[in-house]
C-alpha cells in the first residue's frame, strides 16, 4: 500500500464541485515541505461521465486506480435512493480490508454505509439527508450535526463547505498543521474548522452591529490566547448580556465559547510545536493553557498523543 496515494472516486452524474474538493487539497502546490502525492481520479463506471452541471468528463483510471491507495476518497453520491455499483461496493471493502483510510464527503457517507463499513462506526452526512440516512441505515451512529466524523481509518463530512473542511483536517493529520493552513490560505477558507461544530448555522454573515462586535471580541481572543477568557469578561468586551452573547456566540460559530477556545488553543499549539523549537511550557502558556500538564493532557484527550510526540513526528517529516 501507498500512504501517499490518494484515489478520488468519480462517477456519473457526479458533482463537479464535490469532486474537485479532495483534487483541490491535495494538488502539489510546489510547497517544499508538502509530500508530492500520487492523485487519481477513478471512474466507478465507464465513461464519459456525465456531471450535474451540464458536461462530461473522462477520468483517466478505472476502479483498479484504488490498489495499493493509501487514501480513498468518495465524494457526495448522486441520490441517496441509488444503491451504488455492486463494484465500486467490493473496491471500497477490499481497500478498507488492507488497512486504506477510506473518506465519504457529503452523500458520499451512503455509499460507504450501502458497503456495510460504517456498521456500528460514528458517521455524519449532509443535514437535509440525516433523517433519511438514519432510516436506512439503522446500525450506523448518525451524528446528525457536527462537520465531519473522524471514527480512525473511516472519515465522513457533511455537505459542501464540510468537505473541504474534512480534507484539510485529513491533510493536517498527514503533514501537520502548519502545511494545512497554508493550502487554507491558498483556498481563502478557514484554517481550522474542528469536526464537532456544528454544520448547520442560522445566521453565518453577520447582520447587525452586535454580530460586528461579536466578530470583533473572537479577532481579539484569538489575539490573545495566552490570557484566560471567562464567558463573562468576553461578554462584558462585546457589550452584551451573557445570554445574549451566549445565544449569538453558538448562532456565528456553531460551538460553544469553552469548546471555541479549546479548539484555537489546539490549533496554535500545533503550529508552535511544528515550527518553533520553543519549550513545551512556553507553548503552554503562549497558548493559554498554563503549565505544560494541562497541554499534555488537553492533546492526550483531543489529539490521542504527546506534545513531544506530535513535534517529533512532524519535525521529523
Amino acid at each position: 500500500m501507498h500512504p501517499d496515494t490518494i484515489a478520488v472516486v468519480a462517477f456519473d452524474r457526479i458533482s463537479p464541485f464535490h469532486l474537485s474538493v479532495p483534487c483541490i487539497v491535495f494538488e502539489d502546490r510546489g510547497f517544499g515541505d508538502q509530500p508530492r502525492f500520487e492523485l487519481r481520479v477513478c471512474a466507478a463506471e465507464a465513461g464519459p461521465l456525465r456531471t450535474q452541471a451540464g458536461f462530461s468528463i473522462h477520468a483517466p483510471y478505472g476502479l483498479e486506480g484504488l490498489d495499493e491507495a493509501g487514501v480513498v476518497i468518495v465524494p457526495s453520491w448522486r441520490d441517496g435512493d441509488e444503491r451504488p455499483p455492486e463494484a465500486l461496493l467490493q473496491a471500497l471493502r477490499a481497500a478498507h480490508a488492507r488497512g486504506a483510510a477510506i473518506v465519504g464527503l457529503c452523500l458520499g457517507a451512503y455509499v460507504l454505509a450501502e458497503a456495510g463499513l460504517l456498521d456500528g462506526r460514528r458517521a455524519t452526512t449532509h443535514w437535509h439527508w440525516s433523517e433519511h440516512f438514519a432510516a436506512r441505515y439503522p446500525n450506523v451512529q448518525l451524528q446528525w450535526d457536527v462537520l465531519y466524523v473522524d471514527d480512525g481509518e473511516l472519515t465522513t463530512s457533511a455537505g459542501t463547505a464540510a468537505g473541504i473542511d474534512c480534507c484539510l483536517h485529513l491533510l493536517r493529520r498527514r503533514c501537520g498543521a502548519e502545511l494545512a493552513a497554508k493550502v487554507a490560505r491558498r483556498l481563502v477558507v478557514a484554517p481550522h474548522r474542528q469536526g464537532g461544530q456544528a454544520q448547520y448555522i442560522d445566521r453565518p454573515v453577520p447582520d447587525s452591529a452586535q454580530d460586528q462586535r461579536l466578530s470583533g471580541v473572537l479577532s481579539w481572543a484569538l489575539a490573545h490566547l495566552d490570557r484566560p477568557h471567562s464567558l463573562d469578561a468576553l461578554a462584558e468586551r462585546a457589550l452584551m448580556s451573557r445570554r445574549s452573547f451566549t445565544r449569538r456566540f453558538r448562532q456565528t460559530t456553531g460551538t460553544t465559547v469553552a469548546q471555541w477556545l479549546l479548539n484555537q488553543r489546539l490549533a496554535r499549539a500545533q503550529r508552535l510545536l511544528e515550527t518553533t523549537d520553543r519549550p513545551i511550557e512556553a507553548i503552554a502558556a503562549d497558548t493559554g493553557f498554563g503549565s505544560a500538564v494541562s497541554l499534555r493532557q488537553r492533546f492526550a484527550a483531543q489529539l490521542k498523543t504527546s506534545p513531544t510526540a506530535y513535534r517529533r513526528e512532524f519535525r521529523g517529516a
